[in-house]
């Protein structure tokens, strides 16, 4: 076990490792992170920044030196990076479940493999596949570049054969999958935690809306029959094990209209739609990874009470500084932000989390407060 006191390390330096740097220091760590970005988020509150690419045998030996154990906050950390660090320090999540999770064909390959449903698909490395198109994939659906997309990033609408053709062309021809749509109900996700001894702790399904391929709001719990919850828990469990994972996994899920279960995609690492926990429970998904990481015993989460999350994208900041005094003039809301200093369209700024015992109420501020922003 890693004591409070000691340092941990992360690779990558946005807002989820500024929130684990913040969980660890509270806990008593000193943190280190290595990310190229001179003004990254998670750099500018960890008691060290260094600046290197994720490729720099240098800069992760200088990591490994003043650690005693390394994580992730995204999925596109070389992989032969974390067997480097493996050599050095504890590491986890572990190479070969990022190197899964951060390639949509092998992540495909893996859950159908080892028994998980997943959408009707097909994989497109290069335009001699569209001779072979299998006929039991029907449109429309998803082109998806197979590495390096994220928030609706290298995503395409296609409705037929030849939108696919000119779609792939688009994506620059780099290897694609292409994701029928499936008739949906909604969609839900799972974070667990996963260490070392194999034990496991499982968040509140929460349930997900998004906007423009970007998560927009998530609901906690998640309105969804005892049923699906459980079975969804079960399956990211043993998604988990399957991988043999060490860390923090998340688990994004379909819901169809029949109630079948379908898993979208995974992130090993914590998620988006679990920030929630920063104010509904008993534990962060934060804490929870600075535990995996040092060795510490997981907890069990419990949800105090319902909540929603609504992500703060930059273009709320297109006529200056939103109107916080607004927002906050409720003891419910709780603001975060990330510490970026560009706005950018489409670029997640922080969030706001609504607490309150009854979950319609939370939703029906949640939305007043959208309202207020986007009139700004």
């Amino acid at each position: 076990m890693v004591q409070p006191g000691s340092w941990l390390g992360i690779l990558g330096g946005g807002q989820l490792a500024r929130m684990f740097t913040m969980a660890a220091q509270t806990m008593g760590y000193r943190v280190a992170v290595l990310d190229p970005d001179q003004s990254s988020p998670g750099g500018r509150v960890a008691e060290r920044h260094i600046q290197a690419n994720y490729d720099d045998l240098d800069a992760l030996s200088e990591l490994a030196r003043v650690t005693l154990a390394v994580t992730t906050e995204f999925e596109n950390v070389p992989a032969d990076s974390l067997r480097f660090l493996d050599n050095l320090v504890s590491v986890s999540p572990n190479a070969e479940a990022v190197e899964i999770a951060q390639d949509r064909i092998r992540e495909k390959t893996f859950l159908h493999n080892h028994g998980f449903r997943v959408a009707p698909h097909a994989v497109i490395t290069h335009a001699d596949d569209f001779n072979h198109f299998s006929h039991n994939i029907s449109f429309p659906g998803i082109l998806k570049v197979s590495r390096f997309g994220y928030d609706g990033k290298g995503q395409l609408l296609v409705n037929n054969l030849s939108e696919l053709k000119i779609g792939f062309e688009k994506l620059g021809g780099v290897p694609c999958v292409f994701e029928q749509f499936l008739p949906l109900h909604s969609e839900v996700s799972v974070i667990v935690a996963r260490d070392h001894t194999g034990d496991t702790a499982v968040f509140p399904v929460a349930e997900n809306q998004h906007s423009g391929g970007v998560l927009d709001v998530t609901i906690a719990p998640a309105r969804a029959t005892e049923q699906i919850v459980s079975m969804a828990e079960q399956l990211a469990i043993s998604l988990a094990e399957a991988l043999q994972y060490n860390g923090i996994l998340c688990v994004e899920f379909f819901i169809l209209n029949d109630g079948a279960l379908v898993i979208n995609e995974i992130a090993p690492r914590p998620h988006n739609s679990g920030h929630y926990t920063m104010d509904a429970c008993s534990v962060s998904q934060f804490e929870q990874q600075v535990r995996v990481t040092s060795g510490l015993p997981l907890v069990r989460p419990r949800q105090y009470t319902p909540a929603v999350m609504v992500n703060l994208l930059g273009d709320l900041w297109r006529n200056g500084e939103p109107n916080w005094h607004r927002v906050l003039q409720d003891d419910r809301v709780k603001l975060h932000l990330y510490g970026k200093e560009d706005p950018r369209p489409g670029r997640k700024m922080g969030h706001l989390t609504i607490v309150d015992s009854d979950l319609d109420r939370a939703l029906l501020l949640s939305q007043e407060i959208k309202q207020v922003l986007r009139q700004e």
